[in-house]
């Protein structure tokens, strides 16, 4: 996959998991910036990109036809929160809802792995982004084995059928893998301990799973081939340097959002007679 890389600066066309495609994760590079020879190339391009976002979302509003899903997923520390920080900063925060998924509660239990997904899906005219998401319900299980394979085959069935479901009736569905490698983890899990406001996530859990790296590299990628369609894509990032990180899912974002032929709504208005009556109070 990575070989394609090259073909085209573009990182819409350059990181999309086309259907069909293999060696999703094993064949990009964690630390490359493909298209992108240095910081200072696209660094006024990522602050533009992200005022354009938000401007994008104003319209998004007052459309009110579509509305807008970013499915954000990665190791731990793979910079989730941080995306959510920088590229969708420009959001008016009536316009834009993050939803983190936890363990499911006993209610969640009680119902089919999807029903508190399609619950937190955006409404018209506005962004949603699920910080980790239903693919959780084919990764972190497979890993402990808590789902057979037959299982897991039915949910991949099921995320593509609810995905293109949410697609035709109007949310548009970008997924995000942000693929940092283990020696880059293992740096920011440091700088996480050694920092007093982040070493609260800190728990000793994430050194466990940390030691089933090949095991969560290998459903993850399962999940992104067989998961990765026209109508919901996945786009792997590689993410051991945050500003590419953050150019790449940026560019992408604001490219779906000029896709989407946005319109603010036309209102015949009388404005010599409106602007009349409000100099007359």
């Amino acid at each position: 996959m990575y070989a394609s890389f090259m073909r085209n600066p573009n990182p819409t066309t350059l990181l999309c998991v086309h259907p069909g495609m293999r060696d999703t994760l094993t064949g990009v590079d964690p630390t490359s910036t493909p298209g992108v020879a240095q910081r200072e190339d696209v660094s006024a391009r990522t602050a533009e990109n992200v005022a354009r976002i938000g401007e994008l979302a104003q319209v998004l509003w007052a459309d009110n036809r579509f509305s807008l899903l970013v499915v954000l997923q990665g190791m731990d520390t793979a910079g989730k929160d941080g995306v959510i920080r920088h590229v969708f900063a420009g959001i008016d925060p009536q316009g834009c809802r993050v939803t983190s998924f936890k363990r499911p509660s006993v209610e969640e239990l009680s119902h089919d792995y999807l029903w508190r997904v399609h619950a937190a899906c955006p409404p018209r005219g506005s962004v949603g982004v699920f910080n980790r998401s239903h693919y959780e319900d084919v990764g972190v299980v497979r890993v402990h084995k808590r789902i057979s394979r037959e299982i897991c085959e039915a949910r991949y069935r099921q995320i593509n059928e609810f995905e293109r479901h949410l697609v035709e009736n109007g949310t548009r569905v970008v997924k995000f893998f942000l693929h940092i490698s283990k020696a880059e983890q293992k740096e920011r899990l440091l700088t996480r301990i050694r920092d007093p406001l982040k070493g609260w996530k800190m728990e000793e859990a994430d050194l466990a799973e940390r030691r089933r790296w090949r095991a969560y590299m290998k459903v993850y990628s399962e999940a992104i081939e067989h998961c990765s369609t026209n109508a919901a894509p996945w786009y792997v990032i590689p993410a051991d340097k945050k500003w590419y990180r953050d150019f790449a899912v940026s560019a992408i974002v604001r490219g779906v959002l000029e896709g989407m032929k946005l319109r603010v709504p036309v209102k015949r208005l009388d404005r010599t007679r409106l602007e009349r009556a409000l100099q007359g109070r």
